[in-house]
């Protein structure tokens, strides 16, 4: 999205937050029963965006019609600020949202959008995590009807599903799922998490935060309310593992920039063909950073 680009002065007066009163309007009341109802998969009227499905339509619109004049907005791609996702969607708010604020600082946000990570920095009450969803049923990979599949979740009937994890366990000796991994939500319904890492799943359990999910090309919201039980699908006799970034000799891989080793790392190759390990998020890492300059003056 080009910087500069202003509305025409014709279509300048349209409604805030680009989307109709009433389109926001039932967003909202699906909300609100996606929130009375833990990992449900709530259907609405997914409307036309001005981008294609499947780049963030579903938690564009959730956002739009959650904001306010005085929110903050904080929008992220895989953790990251200034990725082409991140910055085209924040454009897009700011163009048709005239006042908000926006942020990339976590803890200023009241109101963040994500792309494939949950935050480092532990959420509040006060503030709305959306994360965009691509596919949000876990059980498409094994049963194909979603008339069949409704039925599936009312009945809390996940016995395919755990077929599936059963059959990785024989095959490569442990679940091979790195993404999107199936979390029951509130001790009934199986959701899919969005593509975020397993690190994050541990988070959606009893967060302050409230936690959307919107799917836009599939019409799918579903919530995980602030405080509620958030289990990944696992057998008894098999750990739930989330990923280790260890180097050969067992130690914990520490972030290149910023020296971290208690966050989510992404491995980058440089043109030299040698490999570093960043923060996947950019906001964690930037503090980590001033956190160590003010540690050295203070020391000075």
């Amino acid at each position: 999205m080009n910087n500069h680009y202003e509305l025409p002065l014709e279509e300048s007066g349209y409604n805030f937050a680009f989307l109709d009163e009433f389109a926001k309007r039932e967003v909202r009341r699906c909300i609100l029963k996606a929130i009375a109802i833990p990992g449900y998969q709530t259907p609405y009227a997914s409307r036309e965006m001005p981008m294609g499905r499947g780049f963030g339509t579903g938690g564009l619109q959730l956002t739009l019609s959650l904001i306010g004049p005085d929110d903050t907005l904080k929008v992220i791609d895989q953790g990251a600020d200034d990725s082409v996702n991140a910055v085209n969607l924040r454009q897009f708010a700011e163009l048709t949202c005239p006042g908000i604020n926006t942020t990339e600082l976590t803890a200023e946000a009241s109101l963040i959008q994500s792309r494939h990570r949950i935050p480092e920095r532990p959420l509040s009450e006060d503030q709305v995590l959306v994360l965009q969803v691509p596919y949000p049923d876990p059980l498409v990979i094994v049963e194909p009807s979603e008339a069949r599949r409704k039925v599936m979740h009312g009945e809390g009937d996940y016995s395919r599903l755990l077929t599936k994890l059963y059959e990785d366990i024989v095959q490569f000796d442990e679940i091979t799922i790195s993404h999107r991994y199936p979390t029951r939500i509130n001790g009934h319904y199986v959701i899919d998490p969005s593509p975020i890492p397993r690190y994050d799943l541990l988070k959606l359990n009893q967060s302050a935060s409230l936690t959307l999910f919107g799917a836009g090309r599939e019409k799918k919201i579903y919530a995980v309310p602030p405080y509620t039980p958030a289990e990944p699908l696992v057998f008894d006799d098999v750990p739930f593992r989330i990923e280790s970034f260890v180097d050969h000799a067992g130690e914990r891989l520490a972030c290149s920039r910023c020296g971290s080793r208690n966050s989510f790392l992404d491995e980058i190759t440089q043109d030299d063909g040698e490999q570093h390990w960043h923060c996947s998020d950019s906001d964690y890492c930037n503090q980590m950073l001033m956190q160590a300059a003010t540690d050295e003056e203070s020391k000075s």
